[in-house]
């Protein structure tokens, strides 16, 4: 399984940066290929500077070895190997117009000291983060992930698009980070999901990104925006920022087992702002945003 979906994530990133270079037409990403010590490693792929994208990296990593004690006790186990691979991507417009987004597919193993695994999961999912919000898009995003989900199982979009709102939000400011989207975790084998169903649910979503959000990029990257707008963009990255530093699980575990920090942190807008209690005018289209932050909608 793990070299089945390494293999799959090699050319899902090949696909993706491909497409986003195609849209771009001025950048192209920067392949950077790097080693663990411990073991393992990873492709990462960066874009800067470009038409349509600001900052983005689309990066695979596969790393194995000793499971440090931080994350034995994160997992509750003993001395464990361990395997884990996946695909991150981030991607930051230029044109406060066009969202923000992010996606994660990943695979995880553990094993004991005869080599035999003992445990084994998936997860991942995708998020849209706009600072302009158009309805259409919200309902774009979140049908595509529905789709997906509908069909391997008619429960799955509900209940991973009700994970994502929960996961993706910053408790100390009470607001979403962004719309949500689909996240899952810890899908393991049951009487009715073998891995095997699991690699073919977390491809099929894989397989959707870019259909939920080129669509929307390319609708948006565009359209004509104000300095002040432009300044509410770099407000709210600072909330994606603040996010990925204090809450995330990926940031954490790659923190942890000392994985690579360019990678790790290539998720970081290039430019932003934190200004002090900040509040947008009311009845704006900043405030429109702010309210659906607040309150999580069903957009389908």
């Amino acid at each position: 399984m793990k070299d089945k979906f390494y293999q799959y994530i090699q050319e899902l990133q090949d696909v993706i940066t491909s497409k986003l270079e195609a849209i771009d037409g001025k950048a192209q990403f920067k392949q950077d290929i790097w080693d663990r010590p411990e073991g393992g490693g990873g492709r990462t792929r960066v874009i800067e500077n470009g038409n349509v994208f600001e900052k983005g990296g689309v990066n695979i990593s596969g790393v194995h070895g000793k499971l440090p004690k931080s994350m034995q006790n994160y997992f509750k186990v003993g001395d464990v190997d361990f395997f884990a691979c996946g695909l991150s991507l981030v991607l930051h417009p230029k044109n406060p117009m066009a969202p923000t987004v992010h996606a994660n597919w990943r695979y995880f193993e553990m094993y004991d000291e005869n080599n035999n695994i003992v445990d084994q999961w998936f997860g991942g999912g995708q998020d849209l983060t706009p600072y302009y919000l158009f309805e259409e898009d919200a309902k774009h995003f979140h049908q595509t992930c529905k789709m997906a989900c509908d069909k391997h199982n008619p429960d799955f979009y509900r209940n991973y698009k009700a994970r994502c709102d929960e996961y993706f939000y910053n408790e100390h400011r009470n607001e979403a980070r962004g719309i949500g989207g689909l996240f899952f975790d810890y899908c393991k084998a049951t009487d009715d999901m073998t891995m095997e169903n699991w690699y073919d649910f977390v491809t099929e979503v894989g397989n959707s990104f870019l259909e939920a959000y080129v669509p929307i990029v390319e609708k948006r990257k565009d359209l004509p925006y104000t300095q002040a707008q432009r300044d509410w963009q770099e407000i709210r990255r600072g909330r994606y920022v603040e996010f990925n530093l204090v809450h995330d699980k990926g940031t954490l575990f790659g923190l942890k087992t000392n994985g690579r920090i360019e990678s790790i942190l290539m998720s970081l807008p290039p430019h932003v702002q934190w200004v002090y209690d900040h509040s947008p005018e009311p009845d704006s289209q900043e405030e429109k945003l702010l309210e659906v932050l607040k309150n999580p909608k069903d957009w389908v």
